[in-house]
């Protein structure tokens, strides 16, 4: 019999943290799903030797992170993988960019993935192996005006996934970075509804003009696209990927 491994995603009550969540447990895994919302999906994942949870977690305070693992650690034995996937979008020109707005971003978004990383690393070497997934975004390559937060802590995001690529290699773990252009998720769904209001042209007309200007398949990508990814990297078949940026952007950069 296999053993079930567990697998730790934050930001997971909804969009792609959500549809990872339910991949990893169709694929076989204990699921402890981190966030401040508990998702709705959470009763649709049963099965008779697998877990799914919810852990109630403030990313943006050191001891709730170091809590989490914990508490994944005393019930599961080990966090096999860790997908750090929570973040936000804050859209502001620089010199008016909230310095706590700023501040609570890299929080979220990089030093939380750093403390998780660090707290789940013990368990991973001890057992030999281990998945670390941090959800990078085309702004962990490429910059755009007004979200100086959100591209920071996402460049910031690639120089931690290839050091811990680095320091977990002959431990069995690899870390790998996934980032992708817009995804069809909820947050993003807004974002195009709001800008249509502000500029005064329909929703359609935002998607392919604004939001998918720069790329080349001219569609959105669904967060099944980015799931399967993170499945794939998971698996004993991604088990000498490692360090990499996986780009997932309908042809963005590649201009």
């Amino acid at each position: 019999m296999s053993i079930i491994k567990t697998a730790l995603i934050t930001g997971a009550a909804s969009g792609i943290g959500a549809e990872i969540a339910k991949t990893l447990f169709n694929d076989g895994c204990n699921v402890v799903i981190a966030d401040l919302n508990e998702p709705e999906f959470l009763s649709d994942l049963k099965h008779e030797t697998q877990s799914a949870e919810f852990v109630p977690t403030d990313l943006s305070k050191q001891e709730s992170c170091q809590a989490l693992v914990e508490r994944v650690v005393q019930e599961f034995g080990a966090v096999d993988i860790l997908v750090n996937n929570a973040g936000f979008q804050h859209i502001s020109p620089l010199e008016e960019f909230p310095e706590t707005v700023w501040e609570k971003m890299l929080q979220v978004m990089l030093t939380a993935p750093f403390l998780l990383t660090k707290y789940a690393f013990p368990t991973m070497k001890q057992k030999q192996w281990g998945r670390i997934i941090n959800m990078g975004s085309i702004h962990s390559q490429v910059a755009s005006l007004n979200k100086v937060g959100y591209i920071a802590a996402k460049h910031g995001l690639v120089g931690l996934t290839k050091t811990t690529a680095l320091e977990g290699g002959r431990f069995g773990i690899t870390a790998n970075v996934i980032c992708p252009a817009y995804v069809r998720t909820p947050l993003v769904e807004q974002q195009i509804a709001a800008q249509a209001q502000t500029l005064g042209i329909s929703v359609e007309e935002v998607e392919s003009q604004v939001f998918l200007k720069a790329s080349a398949t001219g569609r959105m990508i669904e967060p099944t696209e980015v799931a399967s990814m993170v499945s794939y990297l998971c698996s004993d078949n991604a088990k000498s990927i490692t360090g990499a940026c996986w780009t997932i952007d309908g042809g963005w950069t590649a201009q």
